[in-house]
């Protein structure tokens, strides 16, 4: 058995959890999230834990892997619902800047045109900054999905520096061409 499928799930306050035969809602302050459960495991949940297990159905191996995956993605539904996720982006180049207006955001970054993007729904958006972009939502998932789209649009390049980059991130930079006799 997986040892981080072992360890229970506190609930904290204002935070409530549903188990219905092969779904797990969560709800909260911050919003309502549900993932599939899969057959081979079982979730129960005992006062304020949630405990899962494996339900002895299915193939054993796959049941152990996903015993780990599925406490996991509860753990973080309910992090989230309470206190949300968060990823910032920073663009890095002379005049590049990104600008919110609702849940769309348009970045102009060096191309001929301005790049367009819509927010899923959850995912809110806020540039406080020009050259700042910061992503937050109840979902773990679709918060990194959407910081990773976006930074896919111009990843930073070794040379300069240039691009859109996680805060965080570390960009290792080369040395250019060197002219040698």
């Amino acid at each position: 058995m997986s040892r981080i499928g072992k360890a229970p799930i506190p609930i904290p306050s204002g935070v409530s959890v549903d188990v219905k035969s092969a779904q797990v809602s969560v709800k909260g302050p911050k919003g309502n999230l549900s993932i599939p459960v899969r057959g081979e495991v079982k979730v129960a949940v005992e006062g304020d834990v949630v405990q899962v297990s494996i339900s002895g159905t299915g193939s054993e191996r796959f049941a152990r892997a996903m015993h780990g995956t599925t406490r996991a993605l509860i753990a973080n539904m309910i992090t989230g619902v309470s206190k949300g996720f968060e990823k910032q982006l920073e663009i890095v180049g002379v005049g590049w800047n990104a600008k919110a207006k609702g849940n769309k955001l348009t970045l102009n970054i060096g191309f001929c045109h301005p790049v367009d993007f819509t927010m899923p729904d959850g995912v809110e958006l806020e540039t406080p900054k020009p050259s700042q972009i910061i992503l937050r939502g109840p979902d773990s998932q679709a918060v990194g999905q959407m910081a990773a789209v976006i930074r896919k649009v111009r990843p930073p390049e070794p040379y300069k520096g240039k691009g859109i980059r996680y805060t965080d991130e570390y960009v290792r930079r080369k040395a250019g061409k060197s002219f040698g006799t």
